[in-house]
């Protein structure tokens, strides 16, 4: 007898019923699943998300990490906080070069005669 393999669509389908508030107990005789298999994949959902859970055999692609809750909004922030930090460094280092280039430039405000005195 081989193992049962259900698609990602069915165990996504499987925990947003948990989600709603369906029974555990009584969604595992319908679906015909251990119970404790509904469980697990709801938390595999909540560590890795919709997008990371349930990647298929073997390891997860792009060693994707885990999602805590709120996790998402708080890495957007963190990846945004980066950009920011690194847009910050080009502006002042592209501010100091053109500082640089900008000081030959300048006209000397030297005319190259003497001023005497007013008697």
């Amino acid at each position: 007898m081989s193992r049962r393999r259900f698609t990602k669509e069915f165990k996504l389908a499987a925990v947003r019923r948990l989600e709603a508030g369906e029974s555990g107990s009584a969604l595992a005789r319908e679906l015909e699943v251990k119970r404790e298999k509904l469980y697990d994949w709801q938390a595999q959902v909540e560590r890795y998300g919709v997008e990371g859970a349930f990647p298929g055999p073997g390891r997860r692609p792009n060693g994707s990490t885990r999602v805590e809750p709120g996790g998402a909004a708080q890495a957007r922030v963190g990846e945004l906080e980066r950009k920011v930090g690194r847009q910050a460094m080009e502006i002042d280092f592209l501010s100091a070069a053109l500082r640089r280039v900008e000081d030959p430039r300048r006209p000397s405000i030297v005319s190259g005669t003497s001023v005497s005195p007013a008697k």
